[in-house]
């Protein structure tokens, strides 16, 4: 899945747009998911997990990082995610 597809996904229910620099820094940082919950929350409900992976690499984020984020706000969130599993 190329990243503007990811980032449409991202992006769709909501009136700011979050580019992927922003949305690499939300997976790097529990602080900046908490200010974006609702498009973190769609990264890793929506878009597939491989496809997670790919984008979290690109931004420099390792699969165990990307992995321990999703975690981390799944908590906070209390959602579940597969990736987080």
């Amino acid at each position: 899945m190329n990243p503007a597809s990811i980032l449409t996904i991202v992006n769709a229910p909501y009136g700011e747009y979050l580019d992927g620099e922003g949305l690499a820094l939300c997976l790097k940082s529990l602080e900046a998911a908490k200010s974006k919950p609702g498009h973190v929350s769609s990264f890793f409900s929506e878009v597939p997990a491989s496809a997670q992976i790919d984008f979290a690499a690109q931004h420099g984020i390792n699969k165990q990082a990307l992995i321990c984020i999703a975690k981390d706000f799944s908590a906070y969130s209390g959602q579940s995610y597969a990736i987080a599993k």
